[in-house]
């Protein structure tokens, strides 16, 4: 089972620098992330979701790829590859994995204006390496689907990575 975080950060340059930073922890297999999005909430209040990987995307490539394969069974892979990325891309977007988008923008219109939030959906983590890394940003701790005590022991390990950490 995976554990939803939610840590709000003053700007959304931090809160991408995170994602970032989790993200490289992932590529050392520190952590496994599920999802993981910057909610951005814009000066003029508009939330902005920056999904790390874009569903449409992949759903394009791997339509194209497909829809090429065929293609080439009738002897017209282009035709088959255009219109297997049009689907692929039409049934990506409309495929929502990870993190509820409209979770996200309901969490991210209580944000200030201009700040921004990381959501990490995380299956495992090397606790004693990723909480430090991420305790050095800073950030406020705004959601968790940790237990109480579970959460207060994170709170003592940000606490002792950084000082200064609200985690």
């Amino acid at each position: 089972m995976s554990n939803l975080f939610a840590i709000a950060y003053p700007d959304v340059a931090t809160a991408r620098r995170v994602r970032d930073e989790l993200i490289g922890l992932q590529k050392q297999r520190l952590i496994d992330l599920e999802d993981i999005v910057v909610v951005e909430r814009r000066e003029d209040g508009k939330i902005k979701l920056h999904q790390a990987v874009s569903n449409t995307g992949v759903g394009a490539a791997s339509g194209a790829l497909w829809g090429g394969v065929i293609g080439l069974l009738f002897l017209m892979p282009f035709i088959g590859a255009a219109i297997g990325g049009a689907t692929g891309a039409a049934v990506g977007s409309s495929t929502d994995t990870g993190v509820d988008d409209n979770f996200m923008r309901q969490v991210g219109e209580k944000l200030a204006p201009g700040s921004a939030a990381v959501f990490a959906l995380v299956r495992t983590a090397t606790q004693d390496k990723v909480i430090p890394a991420v305790a050095q940003f800073g950030g406020e701790l705004i959601q968790t689907s940790l237990s109480h005590e579970e959460e207060e022991h994170l709170r003592e390990i940000a606490k002792a990575a950084n000082p200064a950490s609200t985690l």
